[in-house]
């Protein structure tokens, strides 16, 4: 007899667990696909905008994981090759693409470099996942004519496709030293939550609203 009570109650001990873990919602994840701008480089890690994000999401209760797959050096083409993988890895319900500033800096084609970014935006959409893409600028040493056409691949890719656009990651960081590090092209722990505030009013209407408590 008590062997056939422990199993009742550990069956239905399972039918409790298995209830809860289905009455609770999957939680979403967003994916940052970026380059040194993202990744942090040359800021601890918790000071950077993405760990920012995730901390913001928290805080204001939004059921969303964070998965910063930015890698320093990045371009386009290596952007678009890994992310397939991530893709299909974590199965993200948003991406946020952060890539193009080190195709410029390079002086790759920007024919290229837009066709990779247009590439990534059908594949993430493919996926169902909502897109935000994030513009970046050129030095004007670059010549006029290169970082106009480099300035308007963004929101022409955004208006194409219909996904939504942040204009310039560093707007009103890159010419603020304070806020700038020694070389010139990264933002330093202070010009970090600057970096999320840009981002932050683009994003949040992508996001599905958090759940308030009842009562």
């Amino acid at each position: 007899m008590s062997t056939l009570i422990r199993f009742i109650q550990s069956l239905l001990l399972w039918t409790v667990v298995a209830a809860a873990s289905a009455a609770a919602p999957a939680q979403r994840t967003i994916i940052v696909l970026g380059d040194s701008l993202s990744a942090g480089y040359g800021v601890p890690i918790q000071q950077g905008w993405v760990k920012l994000l995730e901390q913001r999401l928290a805080k204001e209760g939004y059921g969303y994981r964070v998965v910063n797959a930015s890698v320093t050096g990045e371009t386009t083409q290596g952007g678009l090759a890994r992310l397939p993988r991530a893709l299909d890895q974590h199965k993200p319900a948003l991406v946020i693409l952060e890539l193009g500033g080190n195709d410029g800096l390079r002086g790759l084609p920007l024919a290229t470099s837009r066709e990779n970014l247009a590439r990534m935006i059908e594949l993430s959409q493919k996926t169902k996942a909502k897109v935000l893409l994030v513009g970046m600028m050129m030095p004007p040493n670059y010549g006029p004519r290169y970082a106009d056409e480099f300035r308007e691949m963004y929101p022409a890719l955004a208006k194409k496709y219909s996904v939504a656009l942040v204009p310039f990651l560093l707007d009103q960081v890159a010419l603020n030293a304070e806020l700038m590090q020694p070389d010139g092209i990264h933002a330093n722990a202070k010009g970090q939550p600057r970096m999320l505030e840009n981002v932050w009013p683009r994003l949040k209407p992508l996001l599905v609203a958090p759940v308030k408590p009842a009562g």
